[in-house]
């Protein structure tokens, strides 16, 4: 994990690139608190597991049909 402000994540923007390939995370600081205010970090492919349904799982089983339709109020119970 490394640190950099917004000018040196601006100056050395192509060796950060490097480094996120390899891998790495880099957090990008702003203002006299260097508050965190990104994450720069590897993108991945991955597809993620499933949903599971909890204390359900394998009890219970949700199918939501392509024609459901549902209006705001109906959804919001007004």
């Amino acid at each position: 994990m490394q640190k950099l402000t917004v000018g040196e994540f601006k100056n050395r923007f192509s060796e950060v690139l490097a480094q996120v390939r390899r891998g790495e995370t880099i957090y990008v600081q702003y203002g006299k608190k260097r508050k965190i205010v990104g994450v720069f970090s590897p993108y991945t492919t991955e597809k993620k597991p499933k949903r599971k349904l909890g204390i359900l799982e394998g009890k219970a089983k949700i199918t939501i049909e392509r024609d459901f339709k549902m209006t705001e109020e109906e959804f919001l119970g007004l």
